[in-house]
């Protein structure tokens, strides 16, 4: 005679039948039918923070045992993309311009360390910022992020849009060019300070060699032809000797002077044409470009070191002609600039 199935509890069947939903609790959220959630959430518009309950919430950097990983130093380390206005002095009697700057403030980490007060480089640039941005301003603010987060070294760069008013080359009409612009700065273990301006400058290039071509062609063989012309863009970083200033309109005015036929806000067809015939006379290779900045930055004593990274953005070419070039100071700045990409205007 077959065993009979053993019977299931009294228990047994209620756990089955009892719906899941009755039962079940969440954490933030209510579920239907059910209790409330575990965790009460409210904002209390009303609490104030003592000193005494601040000297109770938890520090990291109190904490033992907690690097996780190799306790090596660590070269940078700090914040990046904070924005806030800054007043950046105009040359002459124009009033300075405010324009939304970037910032990006890092320090060196000794190995011991967890880590750094992330929020005390922003409040130690929000102190200062009340000052007239300048490579002076960024040295001073190394020197606050050594003292003030006790760092050996500190790196700290500034990146702007500036406005130079440009006077179109035959009307006399007047537009607004803006650079893209950085103020750098660098304190190393011994307290040395760099200070570093970096511009972005668009111009146009026309090929030496298609304009030879197109002239050839025209006197051959009455053909006619456009020689190849494109827009194209100088990146060029300079350090500062000590105690020397640089306004970032020189360094246009550097630059400008080196490559001539930089790119036009407003024109009429007189002005039209002479675009044509300035970059007929200034016609140029990107080596010759690199070669013509050098020329005009190697001669200016407040510059004691430089990098020019050129890009012809080719219109005969699907890629682009590059070059870079530097002083050649003995341990000074390489030619080791690939971001190249970032040259495309």
């Amino acid at each position: 005679m077959p065993a009979r199935p053993a019977r299931r509890s009294r228990s047994a069947k209620s756990a089955k039948s009892a719906d899941p939903a009755a039962t079940k609790t969440m954490y933030l959220h209510r579920v239907a039918g059910g209790p409330a959630p575990r965790v009460v959430r409210a904002y209390d518009a009303a609490f104030t923070a003592t000193p005494a309950y601040r000297a109770t919430l938890p520090d990291m950097m109190e904490a033992v045992d907690a690097i996780p990983g190799a306790p090596v130093a660590i070269q940078q380390v700090g914040v990046s993309g904070f924005k806030l206005p800054l007043r950046h002095p105009a040359r002459g009697r124009r009033a300075a311009h405010t324009l939304e700057t970037t910032v990006t403030g890092t320090v060196s980490l000794a190995a011991h360390l967890k880590g750094i007060n992330m929020s005390r480089l922003v409040r130690s640039f929000y102190d200062h910022a009340d000052k007239p941005a300048s490579p002076d301003f960024v040295a001073k603010l190394l020197g606050v992020y050594r003292r003030e987060v006790g760092a050996l070294a500190a790196r700290l760069r500034l990146d702007f849009s500036y406005p130079i008013p440009q006077r179109s080359l035959r009307s006399g009409l007047v537009g607004w060019q803006y650079y893209p612009a950085a103020y750098l700065g660098r304190i190393d273990e011994a307290g040395r300070v760099r200070r570093f301006i970096e511009l972005d400058f668009t111009y146009s290039s026309a090929c030496p060699c298609s304009a030879e071509l197109a002239e050839h062609a025209r006197d051959v063989r009455g053909v006619y032809g456009i020689p190849h012309n494109q827009r194209s863009k100088a990146r060029v970083l300079v350090e500062l000797a000590p105690k020397a200033r640089l306004h970032v309109e020189e360094l246009h005015a550097l630059v400008l002077r080196a490559l001539v036929t930089e790119t036009q806000v407003m024109v009429k067809r007189e002005d039209e044409q002479a675009f044509a015939e300035l970059n007929g006379a200034h016609i140029k290779f990107v080596e010759d470009a690199a070669r013509l900045v050098y020329a005009e930055l190697a001669g200016d004593k407040r510059i004691v070191d430089f990098q020019a990274a050129c890009s012809h953005l080719e219109s005969l070419h699907s890629h682009d002609a590059v070059s870079v070039i530097v002083k050649g100071v003995p341990g000074g700045l390489a030619a080791d600039f690939d971001a190249f990409p970032s040259l495309v205007c």
